[in-house]
């Protein structure tokens, strides 16, 4: 964003500026050469945590944040969200290398603007790049028809939040010590997403979260 005039494309020649988060240097790297290219993108700033996103993004003031969903310090979805309270003219395009539809959900919750899986033509997310500074919004076709059939994720957040906690196969101790509930507690929620998930167990009901991107 323009700091002076508030409107998109703040560097010379009116160029589209990117902020891209990837944790895996050579696939940022990468994607910064292949952005790089396009005569009218500009990627201004880049970091390799989710933690880092909206400070950079204060210091460089881009139009487009290109965020991964895995990083460490705050995921990607996270990163979108905090994005978009902080500095909501920024357009988000989420890319990643897991194309699971309850992510996809997750990433339109979290306020970006485009889904893209990392196998995508690098014409593509240029496209999208663009597409999304023009108020457009940019999902993968394969992605969004897998989203419409398997339906909403049918775990609360606090649900998510304990089996995600409990996905090293810690007792149900230390979760609840991590959450500051009671181990009661976080037995009852545990049984609620093996049903909710029809799993075998938690273990189970872990997988079946992270496969269908819920968590």
């Amino acid at each position: 964003m323009n700091v002076q005039t508030g409107e998109p494309g703040g560097a010379p020649g009116g160029r589209i500026r990117v902020l891209l988060a990837e944790d895996q240097s050579m696939v940022r790297e990468a994607l910064a050469a292949l952005l790089g290219l396009e005569p009218d993108i500009e990627v201004v700033a880049q970091v390799a945590r989710g933690d880092e996103v909206v400070d950079a993004a204060r210091a460089h003031r881009p139009d487009v944040a290109l965020l991964d969903i895995e990083m460490p310090g705050m995921t990607g979805l996270d990163a979108a969200a905090a994005l978009r309270t902080e500095l909501p003219s920024v357009r988000i395009v989420i890319l990643t290398t897991f194309g699971r539809p309850g992510y996809l959900r997750r990433a339109m919750e979290s306020g970006a603007e485009a889904f893209l899986v990392k196998d995508a033509p690098a014409a593509e997310l240029a496209g999208a790049v663009r597409r999304v500074l023009r108020g457009e919004r940019v999902i993968d076709p394969t992605l969004a028809a897998a989203a419409l059939v398997d339906g909403a994720c049918p775990l609360t957040a606090r649900e998510r939040e304990v089996l995600r906690a409990s996905a090293d196969g810690s007792t149900n101790a230390e979760p609840a010590r991590r959450l500051n509930l009671s181990q009661g507690t976080v037995r009852n929620y545990l049984s609620t997403a093996i049903q909710k998930t029809a799993a075998r167990n938690r273990a189970d009901a872990v997988r079946i979260a992270r496969d269908k991107g819920w968590l």
